[in-house]
């Protein structure tokens, strides 16, 4: 069992409740990852994405690989958002040069086969993977689960694999709405009862993905990503009522304030699309706010990427921030330009 006042006094616990501190504490998404020679070679030991994903000794090693190099304030539990499909019995393969690749769910029979019963010990090695980090973590650092949100999840489930505009998921969405719902509260009910079984094993905040949710028109986004984002966030507090919950339902644009409102997200993660001076005046207000370095600045470097940073640190520095990319770090990105935006967030000061 976790000690909920350790995890209350961590920076980045207090600034997603809504504490400004005087240092801005930060992490970033995929930092764990291929961009570290350190992660290349135990992913080569693993064999596959999957092997290493599901070994709890390689994923606790994997996720705290990072923390070594840069010091930062959050690690992410490695995992990936298509282990819930997974779990319910869809089959899951990552493809060298491909990504994930799914046996596509799109209509009522292939739905019906699938199923909660088992998921949790399906699940097993990434809930040890849990506990073993929560043992290893180092002081001050706040251990984050996370989940794929419904829509995202189910534009890979219905698609079978990612696409540009997730279309195939947005015709089914439109064509067979019955059996798309199904689906949807099927999703909901199975990340609700996985994102609180990260907690019982020692998350300390919670994040949910809703990577393509900019792909939706305003009607279809509170359906779709609102509603079931809202329903997960009660679910999970009706167990754990003071756990931190980030939202990123990327692609959102000006449809950010009205999810953050009806789901009651803790904080909301901005992607790099949005002005920062509009973030500041129209959504800080509101919660936290985490972002929205571009990740491919990170990537490139130089004098631009230091402007990027202090002008985030600047604009955001009056309300909840935490530094963070506007989505995940890239393959290419060279550590030491990791290490440079991390020196310039320790050293600063509000």
């Amino acid at each position: 069992m976790k000690n909920v006042n350790a995890s209350s006094e961590k920076l980045l616990i207090r600034t997603l409740k809504g504490e400004v501190a005087e240092r801005v504490p930060f992490w970033f998404m995929r930092q764990a990852g291929r961009y570290l020679p350190e992660y290349m070679k135990l992913r080569a030991k693993a064999g596959s994405f999957l092997d290493l994903a599901y070994n709890p000794d390689f994923a606790t090693e994997v996720t705290l690989q990072p923390l070594r190099r840069f010091n930062m304030d959050a690690a992410i539990l490695f995992s990936d958002i298509l282990v819930i499909p997974h779990a319910l019995g869809q089959e899951l393969a990552f493809k060298a040069g491909e990504g994930p690749v799914l046996t596509p769910v799109n209509d009522i029979k292939t739905l019906e086969a699938l199923s909660m019963e088992g998921m949790h010990d399906h699940l097993s090695p990434v809930y040890q993977t849990i506990t073993n980090l929560s043992k290893k973590m180092p002081s001050g650092v706040a251990l984050i689960g996370f989940a794929g949100a419904p829509w995202t999840v189910a534009t890979y489930m219905v698609g079978g694999r990612g696409s540009k505009d997730q279309a195939s998921t947005r015709l089914m969405a439109y064509q067979d709405r019955e059996t798309f719902s199904k689906l949807i509260t099927l999703l909901i009910n199975s990340t609700s009862e996985y994102l609180i079984k990260q907690v019982d094993h020692g998350a300390e905040a919670l994040q949910i993905f809703d990577s393509w949710s900019g792909s939706l028109p305003a009607g279809e986004f509170i359906t779709w990503c609102v509603e079931p984002v809202q329903k997960i966030i009660e679910n999970i507090r009706k167990v754990y009522p003071a756990v931190p919950i980030i939202g990123f339902p990327k692609g959102a644009g000006a449809k950010l304030k009205n999810y953050i409102k009806k789901t009651k997200v803790t904080a909301v993660s901005i992607d790099t699309s949005m002005s920062t001076s509009w973030v500041r005046s129209t959504i800080q207000p509101l919660c936290t706010v985490q972002g929205n370095l571009d990740p491919l600045l990170l990537a490139s470097g130089g004098i631009a990427l230091e402007n990027a940073v202090y002008h985030i640190l600047d604009h955001l520095k009056d309300g909840g921030h935490v530094f963070n990319l506007g989505h995940g770090i890239i393959p290419q990105t060279p550590t030491e330009n990791v290490k440079l935006v991390s020196d310039i967030i320790l050293n600063y000061r509000r």
